[in-house]
């Protein structure tokens, strides 16, 4: 009897799909891709996209135990977590969400995340176009690549520490980035989300 397993994925606008005109963002490709493979036989995976654009850790903290309650499949659970690129954002040389803060608000949503689910994925943090680098964008954010760096690194420990898996989407990015960035240099066009899908396809293959 073929089995009803649940994807959860939370973040912020690149889960979301922003910018994406073409796809409608990696995670909406991935949609498509399940339904096939449901369509010829495999488990249904139901994915839901819980992107929110802006969200940081702290917005993740006050909705992550409702949302996994609300989505609870019996026959399992995927959770991916993807946050970071506004946590480390700058806003009058202040953090939105400092590092320690950002580790302990990850390790709080990963603990939550264990009470229903043991596959648990850490998404790693984009790099930035260097035409913004250390720019203010029109919304007042500065980020940096620096930043990005550090912030993977927190999110690199967790997941070792916790046995969790790692989706080290910055590694495939960086030596393409200005091609697979959209205009705003933070978010993916269709080529960058086309790419994040391809990696994530394999992730989702060993559930269907």
């Amino acid at each position: 009897m073929n089995k009803m397993i649940y994807g959860l994925f939370f973040g912020d606008s690149i889960t979301y799909g922003e910018y994406d005109g073409v796809f409608g963002g990696w995670i909406d490709i991935l949609k498509r891709y399940a339904l096939q493979k449901y369509n010829e036989g495999s488990n249904e995976l139901i994915l839901f996209n819980l992107g929110i654009g802006g969200e940081t850790t702290e917005g993740l903290l006050k909705r992550i135990p409702y949302e996994m309650k609300a989505r609870n499949s019996t026959d399992g659970n995927i959770i991916f977590l993807g946050y970071g690129a506004n946590d480390l954002a700058k806003k009058e040389e202040t953090q939105l969400v400092n590092p320690e803060q950002f580790k302990t608000n990850i390790e709080t949503a990963v603990q939550n995340a264990k009470q229903y689910s043991k596959d648990i994925y850490l998404v790693s943090i984009l790099p930035i176009s260097e035409n913004i680098d250390s720019e203010v964008s029109p919304t007042g954010k500065v980020r940096t690549n620096e930043d990005v760096l550090i912030y993977n690194q927190i999110l690199k420990n967790i997941a070792s520490e916790n046995s969790l898996n790692y989706i080290d989407f910055h590694s495939v990015f960086l030596q393409d980035k200005e091609i697979l960035l959209s205009k705003d240099g933070v978010h993916p066009n269709e080529k960058g989300y086309g790419m994040m899908a391809e990696i994530a396809i394999p992730i989702i293959e060993k559930y269907l």
